[in-house]
């Protein structure tokens, strides 16, 4: 859930303190096999994951240092978004699945189980997990700009043109995109398109596709470093961090 604009602001320092280093371990049984592995781009060495309150799933590791996204996303940001709100997600799912068959089942398995049921709150907390997990992957030091020559290069000319192409019609569904939610490249029988989606949704319960890369658009995001500017968190993320080794995987 998104933290007022002063509350965020308030509490930065204490984040950026308390959570100066960040993770090396995936804990969820299931976070490896239904988003794919992250290539570590740092030198540095993650710390211990922050740790849950007890239960089935486990925030995972985060493949970078806390510092190695700067000056596009600052270690206070991802001090919040990861340690706080992330965190937080992963907490709430443990306390909804205690004692039930869902604290059985993978990260994946909630979330698509759940979805369009009366389980709002398994639902809400599994999807959010998941998209953060892929989010993170999503993005890496020194990323950004045009995606590798190869197959997921051509359906990229293929589906907007160009590089360029591809560039504004993500930028558009997240900047377009109303109030909280996600921008994705998505594809579906070996075409690419773009999509987005609101609150927790994600391509995968919605049936559009498979995800490649997400934004995060949700305002805990980016505001600590861009207020109001979405537009430059957008521009900034895809120009410097998209991680294409991540899109490639999951385009196969």
């Amino acid at each position: 859930m998104s933290m007022s604009r002063r509350r965020l602001l308030g509490h930065a320092a204490v984040a950026t303190a308390a959570l100066a280093t960040l993770p090396a371990l995936a804990g969820d049984k299931d976070q490896g096999k239904a988003i794919g592995p992250a290539t570590a781009t740092s030198t540095a060495t993650p710390a211990a994951a922050p740790a849950a309150t007890g239960g089935p799933f486990s925030l995972m590791a985060l493949p970078y240092a806390d510092t190695d996204l700067a000056p596009v996303i600052s270690q206070g940001t991802i001090g919040f978004h990861y340690g706080k709100h992330h965190l937080g997600y992963v907490n709430k799912l443990n306390e909804l699945v205690a004692g039930k068959d869902w604290e059985k089942k993978s990260l994946a398995d909630c979330m698509k189980g759940t979805y369009g049921t009366d389980n709002v709150g398994i639902y809400n907390n599994s999807a959010q997990t998941w998209n953060h997990d892929f989010y993170w992957q999503s993005l890496k030091k020194a990323g950004g700009g045009a995606c590798p020559t190869g197959k997921l290069a051509d359906a990229i000319k293929a589906a907007f043109g160009d590089q360029a192409g591809f560039a504004t019609e993500l930028a558009k569904a997240a900047t377009g995109q109303f109030g909280s939610g996600w921008a994705w490249l998505v594809a579906k029988d070996g075409k690419l398109s773009v999509a987005k989606t609101s609150n927790a949704d994600n391509p995968v319960v919605l049936n559009v596709g498979t995800p490649l890369l997400v934004i995060d658009v949700w305002e805990h995001a980016y505001y600590l470093d861009y207020q109001n500017k979405r537009s430059d968190y957008v521009a900034a993320v895809i120009d410097k961090l998209l991680n294409w080794d991540f899109a490639i995987k999951n385009f196969g």
